[in-house]
């Protein structure tokens, strides 16, 4: 079996991505596949030599010592510098002196952890400077050098590959807050000098192939699959509206839920719109936190909950008809929401895969999504496809799905069976495909 390494750019997030998610899976199934894991993360100071300290300091970046702004100033210089040369990242036992069972769930499996000074926010400056990739450098090198998400990073000694999830910032500019040029030369070194490119789902290959000139038998698509813990989908659907009434405040199968960063692409607005429209009697359930350019749905979310007085709630006389929105949901009542939904709808305008769509599938709750991009393809016949772009048309698919009980029967079963087409074993057999075809 080879040894792989991969970045960890995405898994500190607490709060977790799509991204983030895809990273933990496809570490977790590497893992599982028996080849030697290895995981690069940044830390926000240099590493203590003392190899105890080295392991709390990893555990406790966020309260790390601040420090003067001359001597920050001074470390990115030196960083720099030092980014002209291989990078080092340094080796962290986990000896158990920390107590990590907090971290169960966001650290995926692993044999090596790694960690380097500010790792990624210094490759990506270098990158802007010098247009050059930041090169790392270990003892025992890796035979796979796995970035989980575009990074100027390679290894060297190693076969380097990068996951491109979706060309967003390319086909929707508008909808990101990233440096456009920045991205594009990126993409493009990329494109030119990966081993390899992965990807996750038809839509994005062919979104590659057109738009950053690589060859088909360049780049595989592994599709994504997604896990839930058996404590959360074996609760009985008493279990599950229980807790629904005594968390929530929800009845079960009496709402519609969407899940989603609040940003351009999930297509908010028009969701909220859409509902308002279809004169449903249940309400629309929203766990949507951070995100950006979200003004616009702010202010009118801001107007539904009731905190204004010319508010839309206030004038709404049944109660049953309300927008309920929350900032961040934990995994495990995630699924209880999505379990409870007589419906999620998700209307997005792109994406690269769109695990919304299959976490409900697996969970047999009936979908309404976008007809564009990836959405199509991983939902197949087991959803309402809209234009995501017609509110009224997004309407008419909340209507349909809310009041036919029929439909959403033969959704939640042809759902449970679109979503085995991206099981955990089939993902594995995709994955350890493409490890061995880089060997």
């Amino acid at each position: 079996m080879s040894k792989v390494f991969f970045d960890g750019f995405n898994l500190a997030l607490e709060e977790g991505t799509g991204v983030a998610t895809y990273a933990r899976m496809v570490i977790k199934v590497a893992h599982e596949l028996g080849h030697k894991v290895g995981v690069i993360y940044a830390s926000p100071h240099a590493p203590p030599k003392n190899p105890v300290l080295r392991e709390i300091g990893f555990f406790d970046e966020k309260s790390a010592t601040r420090r003067s702004r001359t001597r920050e100033v001074l470390h990115a210089l030196t960083d720099q510098i030092r980014c002209h040369l291989p990078v080092r990242p340094t080796a962290v036992a986990l000896t158990g002196v920390v107590v990590t069972r907090q971290f169960n769930d966001i650290m995926p499996l692993h044999d090596d952890i790694f960690v380097a000074r500010n790792l990624f926010y210094n490759a990506e400056l270098h990158f802007s400077l010098s247009k050059a990739f930041v090169e790392l450098a270990f003892d025992e090198p890796p035979d796979i050098f796995h970035c989980t998400y575009p990074l100027p990073l390679r290894t060297k000694s190693a076969r380097n590959i990068y996951t491109i999830h979706d060309l967003v910032p390319l086909r929707l500019p508008f909808t990101t807050l990233d440096n456009k040029r920045k991205m594009f030369r990126l993409l493009k070194k990329i494109a030119a000098e990966a081993d390899h490119i992965v990807t996750v789902s038809e839509n994005s290959k062919h979104d590659i192939m057109n738009l950053l000139s690589v060859e088909e038998k360049r780049i595989t698509n592994t599709y994504q699959a997604v896990t839930f813990s058996n404590e959360s989908i074996k609760r009985t659907e008493n279990e599950v509206a229980e807790q629904l009434t005594g968390s929530f405040g929800l009845e079960f199968d009496e709402y519609v839920l969407f899940f989603g960063a609040m940003e351009p692409k999930k297509n908010v607005g028009r969701l909220v719109e859409a509902y308002l429209a279809s004169g449903v009697d249940v309400p629309l359930v929203l766990v949507a936190g951070g995100g950006w350019q979200n003004e616009k749905e702010a202010i009118l979310l801001e107007a539904l909950s009731g905190n204004e007085p010319n508010s839309i709630a206030t004038r709404q006389p049944r109660v049953k008809r309300q927008v309920l929105r929350f900032r961040y949901m934990a995994p495990s009542n995630l699924v209880t929401l999505i379990r409870g939904a007589r419906a999620v709808v998700f209307p997005s305008l792109y994406e690269g895969f769109g695990l919304p769509v299959l976490e409900a599938m697996v969970l047999g709750t009936p979908v309404v999504t976008s007809r564009e991009s990836s959405l199509p393809e991983i939902a197949g016949e087991a959803a309402l496809l809209v234009d995501p772009y017609n509110t009224d048309e997004i309407a008419r698919a909340i209507t349909q799905i809310v009041n036919d009980a029929d439909l959403r029967v033969e959704l939640s079963q042809r759902g449970r069976a679109q979503a085995a087409k991206f099981s955990v074993d089939r993902y594995r057999e995709r994955v350890q495909a493409l490890y061995a075809s880089l060997g």
